[in-house]
């Protein structure tokens, strides 16, 4: 026990950062997590933190930020994050009807039970895969081939990101036998350009005529803020309680579901089993805070699910979460490594036990839900207000890109800092124009670096 101290307390502190970094963050509308949560966590692993602690930060980070991000939902009318968006509808005609606190407060309850559903759901799903790992891994090339079609299939883009996945892999390609021929090897530039790929389109948009026309506004976005309304005595209220008995069966069956799977978009097990809850209940109000606590809910346990199964089962970012927000858990150089060749995988897959795993996100979930969960509650309408007046979006979005060029800088210097900007130009526009999203990009560079290897080898090249 003694020995274990040292990294319980790292773990400790790290998800008490994390969560209370990103319970910040997520009040902050349009703060997407890959450009958030992807590059801090991989500042964390840089940083040389135990593994428990890079696992905690990134862990009680993302249920924070998931429960932060209904407050502008619910109360803005304008969406947190991108796993916000299926909630919008519910929560607007919750605003209409005047109560968007109780919108609100069914959300964040929602998330709450389900993070703590989904974390034993996810490792024991995981410990059922594991024995399969070893011919996984051996497989590990034509695994991620298949796993970037399915999951272009299953984008925003369809068909276009299925065929737009060939001259994305060649220019992934292509930069790596450019920067090669001055010795230089990178591998987290080409991770943060794609993160940052929309930012960098809409900077590089700004400086046309035709595309800061259509940009420009002629006044102030206005929001209005309902009045806040307590309904409930002391600082910690119970969700078992802001929930009724249905909502919380619902919110529990349907974090289950979303928990087993990991190879399905976020959104579209968000909007699925939104569709299944609001088809079973026939009350109009009771239908709409069901969907809003039940969808939310899944919001995390989907989250939750995407990052530890392929973590803990095989090592490789076989999910868009994985490859995507959750990428510096698998891969890191120099720190966190794939190997291309063998299959063999050096993260926290090797670093941290099943059992870690189980007690150190249930600490992360805990964490967050102390720090984020009451927060929201009392303090949702005075954050909103806030952020709305006094906060500027630009100014934590340009906070971010400072630190991926410093990153980028860091690992390539003028070399880093132009693949970031290719990948991420590149990237952005195609994400814009045919759904290209940011999971398919993601699964193009793995198909680039560790699936095109093994294709010319098979073509003796």
């Amino acid at each position: 026990m003694e020995a274990l101290l040292p990294d319980i307390l790292i773990a400790f502190a790290m998800g008490l950062l994390g969560a209370i970094v990103f319970a910040g963050i997520g009040l902050v509308s349009g703060t997407d997590e890959t450009t958030t949560l992807a590059p801090l966590t991989l500042v964390v692993v840089l940083m040389g933190v135990a593994p428990a602690g890079v696992f905690t930060f990134f862990l009680a980070g993302a249920v924070a930020k998931h429960m932060t991000h209904a407050i502008p939902t619910a109360l803005l009318g304008i969406p947190g994050d991108t796993l916000a968006v299926p909630l919008m509808q519910d929560a607007t005609r919750m605003r209409n009807l005047g109560v968007p606190h109780v919108a609100l407060r069914k959300m964040i309850s929602g998330a709450i039970v389900a993070a703590f559903v989904a974390v034993p759901v996810a490792v024991l799903f995981a410990v059922l895969l594991a024995p399969f790992r070893e011919s996984i891994v051996a497989s590990a090339p034509w695994v991620f081939l298949a796993a970037a079609l399915f999951i272009a299939w299953f984008s925003p883009g369809r068909w276009a990101s299925v065929a737009l996945l060939v001259p994305f892999v060649a220019l992934i390609i292509a930069l790596q036998a450019g920067t090669g021929r001055f010795g230089v090897k990178l591998g987290i530039s080409y991770f943060l350009g794609i993160a940052i790929g929309p930012l960098i389109a809409d900077l590089f948009s700004s400086l046309s005529p035709i595309e800061r026309k259509r940009m420009m506004r002629t006044e102030p976005r206005r929001f209005s803020l309902a009045p806040d309304i307590k309904g409930w005595k002391g600082y910690f209220p119970n969700p078992l309680k802001v929930l009724d008995r249905k909502q919380t069966g619902w919110t529990i069956a349907t974090a289950t579901i979303s928990s087993a799977t990991f190879v399905f978009s976020p959104v579209a097990m968000t909007v699925l089993m939104g569709e299944v809850v609001g088809a079973r209940i026939k009350h109009a109000y009771h239908r709409m805070t069901t969907v809003l606590a039940a969808r939310n809910g899944v919001t995390e346990a989907t989250y939750i699910a995407e990052a530890l199964i392929p973590l803990i089962a095989f090592g490789l970012p076989l999910s868009p979460v994985a490859a995507g927000p959750a990428a510096p858990l698998f891969n890191a150089p120099p720190r966190f490594t794939i190997d291309a060749a063998s299959g063999q995988v050096n993260n926290l897959h090797t670093m941290l036990s099943h059992w870690e795993f189980l007690w150190y996100g249930l600490l992360a979930v805990a964490l967050a839900a102390i720090v984020s969960y009451p927060f929201a509650m009392n303090f949702a309408h005075r954050a909103a207000s806030f952020v709305s007046k006094k906060l500027s979006h630009e100014a934590i979005i340009a906070t971010f890109v400072g630190l991926i060029l410093v990153i980028s800088f860091w690992e390539g210097g003028v070399l880093g800092f132009l693949v970031v900007l290719v990948v991420g130009l590149v990237g952005g526009l195609l994400n814009r124009t045919f759904g290209f999203g940011t999971g398919v990009q993601f699964m193009g560079y793995y198909t680039a670096v560790l699936t095109m290897p093994a294709v010319l080898k098979l073509l003796g090249v």
